[in-house]
């Protein structure tokens, strides 16, 4: 793919370079008065593996670039890439105050900010490798806490990995139908409550499929009649809450209640510009924390003040992704009118605008409009069956000049709500996605359509 010089990326680089460079130098002043030591390695063999490392790491698609649109891959932002590598030269572990001193304050720092995003203060949490073992902590807790009424709900279309943990816990996982919209359907989950103790109720504060919301403000007053603990996988979409004023009434008003859930997950390698591994589990009653309590007279005897380790189920965990998110959030705080909140609102605008330019061309279909910033959409076609064909033509044509989406099975009857003609000659339908996750991508609109169009057109119609 040829440079694109509007673009954020690679061009950049050398300029991070440079001031990784400066402030290396700075950090090893202030700790010159150690005594010297000389590492035992050989530069120009390392140069020479770093080099071969580099060819290696071109067979990737291009995450960095607006013409990427298929996976949630977000770039980080320099300051994250930057701070990630300094800390890194010290290699702190936040799992112990002595392992990771400062970065462990910075951790607790910003768990306070992200509680703050979501009315809780004070706020129980910590930082974790990801969405999946930030939601097993919560699902965990819940079942600590639930021992008579262990079961899971959460819906069909909740991340796969729900179904998986309930397993690893030994509890039962009861997946609930979902809505034309692809949110949880409440009278379903009505007649399981109805029919059987629930412990634990997941709500997906959007999903990896469609970006669904689950209707987490009627949950709130399902949980308070039930008397189920109310966790909410916001993974992906939990930074929305931000700009929830800017978004639909019904989503405005989800997001809202996610001050009354119980637990919530969060991944700031997603939206919150960071590397992986980098997500973030909070409890709102920080009571919870006796649940972890355990002994390791070897590890905490530093201080009294709490070691993360102790309310988290993870041991060793890297100092630098507290380092990257702590010099973030001081960059880019996270303010409704604040330039974070301004980014962030783009990639939902970049997922309207996409959606209005397939619109406006009748060989095209909007399966569902965008509540977020990820859009499904369609060629048209009078079978199911060659309608996956061509979509799946069309995704690898566009690959082959520069744009890259993503494939997503569907059943055809959530098909046909939007092309209520199509011949069901098979059970499921390959239909095309696109997560618009960078800011860049609203710039870029225009011309993803264009690559899409050209892509339609080398794709021979069916017979």
């Amino acid at each position: 793919m040829p440079a694109q010089p509007d673009s954020k990326g690679p061009w950049r680089w050398a300029e991070e370079g440079r001031i990784l460079e400066e402030a290396l130098d700075q950090l090893a002043h202030l700790f010159a008065e150690a005594p010297r030591v000389e590492p035992d390695w050989d530069a120009t063999h390392t140069r020479s593996v770093l080099m071969q490392l580099t060819q290696k790491l071109a067979d990737n698609y291009p995450y960095f670039h607006p013409l990427y649109a298929g996976q949630m891959l977000k770039p980080p932002h320099p300051v994250a890439r930057l701070a990630w590598s300094l800390a890194l030269f010290l290699n702190p572990n936040n799992h112990a105050l002595d392992g990771g001193r400062a970065t462990s304050r910075m951790e607790k720092e910003c768990i306070t900010k992200l509680g703050r995003l979501f009315g809780w203060d004070p706020v129980l949490g910590h930082l974790t490798g990801g969405g999946t073992l930030a939601n097993l902590e919560a699902l965990w807790i819940g079942r600590e806490l639930q021992p008579e009424h262990p079961a899971i709900a959460a819906s069909a279309e909740a991340h796969y990995t729900h179904g998986r943990m309930a397993r690893l816990l030994g509890v039962p996982f009861i997946p609930i139908p979902v809505d034309p919209e692809g949110a949880m359907d409440l009278n379903a989950l009505d007649a399981v409550l109805d029919t059987r103790a629930i412990g634990t109720v997941v709500a997906t504060v959007g999903t990896t499929g469609w970006g669904a919301i689950d209707p987490v403000d009627r949950l709130v007053a399902k949980r308070d009649q039930y008397g189920f603990r109310l966790h909410a996988d916001a993974a992906y979409g939990g930074y929305f809450t931000l700009i929830r004023e800017r978004l639909g009434g019904s989503a405005r008003q989800r997001f809202a209640a996610l001050s009354e859930c119980d637990s919530l997950a969060i991944d700031p390698h997603k939206h919150g510009l960071q590397p992986y591994g980098s997500g973030a589990i909070l409890f709102r009653d920080p009571g919870v924390g006796s649940i972890y309590r355990h002994e390791s007279p070897y590890t905490y005897f530093t201080s009294s003040e709490l070691h993360l380790g102790e309310i988290s189920l993870e041991c060793s965990r890297p100092g630098a992704a507290a380092a990257a998110l702590w010099a973030t959030l001081e960059l880019l705080p996270l303010e409704t009118d604040g330039a974070f909140a301004s980014e962030l609102w783009k990639s939902c605008r970049a997922a309207r605008t996409l959606a209005g330019y397939l619109r406006s061309h009748q060989a095209w279909v909007i399966l569902q409009e965008p509540e977020l910033d990820i859009l499904v959409f369609s060629i048209r076609s009078r079978h199911a069956g060659a309608l996956s064909r061509m979509n799946r033509s069309i995704f690898e044509r566009a690959a082959s000049h520069g744009l890259h989406l993503a494939l997503f099975t569907i059943p055809v009857g959530k098909a046909r709500t939007a092309l209520p003609d199509l011949d069901p000659d098979v059970d499921e339908v390959t239909v095309l996605r696109a997560c618009l996750m960078k800011a860049e991508h609203l710039e870029w609109c225009a011309r993803i359509f264009e690559h899409l169009e050209q892509a339609r057109k080398e794709v021979p119609a069916p017979e």
